[in-house]
């Protein structure tokens, strides 16, 4: 099948439509590694990495702390107002939405 055949619910790269609620809205979306997709800390790098198939990010402080809170419960609002409480003053409320549809795009997120 070409990507012309697939169905309209997936884009080119084959993920998914935007996850929506009941009432249509996408601010629902609860992100979380996608199969295949690990977050390991690495002792001899002290950072946290993303395992791939064939492929290693190692991951700055920040990014590792976002993806630890993308475990399917939360939503992308929740994880932005957890690191809002963590850090006060920090322009989560912007860079967290950001940087996760940066990573979804990436397709390490679901």
């Amino acid at each position: 099948m070409n990507a012309d055949e697939r169905a309209p619910a997936q884009d080119q790269a084959g993920r998914g439509a935007e996850p929506v609620d009941h009432a249509g809205r996408a601010d629902a979306w609860r992100p979380r590694l996608r199969r295949g997709i690990m977050l390991r800390w690495d002792a001899v790098r002290e950072s946290d990495i993303l395992l791939m198939p064939e492929r290693v990010v190692m991951l700055n402080p920040q990014a590792g702390q976002i993806l630890r809170l993308c475990d399917g419960e939360r939503t992308a609002a929740e994880i932005a107002g957890v690191l809002a409480e963590r850090f006060p003053g920090a322009p989560v409320g912007t860079e967290v939405p950001a940087f996760l549809e940066r990573v979804r795009d990436q397709g390490w997120l679901g």
